[in-house]
């Protein structure tokens, strides 16, 4: 069985400049996800903001199946023509997972034709994900609820169009509510975006949390699908008996 290949992609801005974000994430957000997520059915590598083209050269890309991507304070950074092309990857069949802020990354916002704004909240509040879709795939093995002890809060109205599916709604204590966990499909590629993880905030060492991540890798994974770029010419499986035009 091969392994589902995936890069995870990180700013690696606020671990080197925040000591409550170092602390908790002292190799970096990206390198903490990559330990967590480590099994025998995945081959990860990680790429961050001040790579060279952000570490996502064609090379990269093309030889990536699922791509995870985290970003914060640093969106305008990402050079567009990058942006563009991890955009056109996702459509040509490369899954996409989003997480946390990536929701205005400019890859997300190109594929979602929306500003993909939300109203939040930085106290480090608790948040109830509720599993509001327990059949599908991202869905597997979560409970119908738990905890995050402390996040950013994201919530509505969060100006996405209408997701595909809607797995997770998460519930905050000051009372807002969001759709912290849905899909999309762009083209042949599939999306993921899930909310937990901001950089103060211990989420990524939430055992559920690296779960649905987990999940969504799965779901994502193009499975070895060879894209055929409709825009080319090709010859007919058929014979044609008239061809004269």
């Amino acid at each position: 069985m091969n392994k589902i290949r995936v890069t995870i992609w990180n700013e690696y801005h606020h671990e080197k400049k925040e000591g409550k974000a170092r602390d908790l994430y002292p190799n970096g957000m990206h390198m903490t996800l990559a330990e967590k997520l480590a099994d025998d059915g995945l081959e990860i590598r990680v790429a961050t903001l001040d790579m060279p083209e952000h570490g996502l050269t064609d090379e990269v890309l093309n030889s990536t199946d699922v791509l995870l991507w985290w970003g914060h304070c640093r969106h305008d950074d990402v050079e567009d023509r990058i942006a563009a092309k991890v955009a056109r990857r996702v459509k040509d069949g490369m899954g996409l997972v989003a997480l946390h802020s990536a929701h205005y990354s400019k890859p997300f916002r190109l594929l979602m034709g929306t500003d993909c704004n939300l109203r939040w909240r930085n106290w480090g509040e608790r948040g109830r994900v509720w599993t509001v879709n327990p059949t599908h795939p991202i869905a597997k093995g979560i409970p119908s609820s738990f905890m995050l002890e402390a996040e950013e809060m994201y919530g509505e109205f969060f100006n996405i169009p209408n997701p595909d599916d809607l797995i997770f709604v998460t519930w905050w204590e000051g009372g807002e509510v969001f759709r912290g966990g849905c899909t999309f499909t762009r083209g042949l590629g599939k999306i993921f975006y899930f909310h937990p993880g901001h950089e103060t905030c211990p989420s990524y060492h939430n055992d559920t949390v690296i779960k649905v991540i987990r999940n969504g890798i799965d779901w994502a994974n193009p499975a070895g699908y060879q894209f055929e770029n409709p825009g080319h010419f090709r010859d007919p499986d058929e014979p044609i008996v008239n061809k004269d035009v």
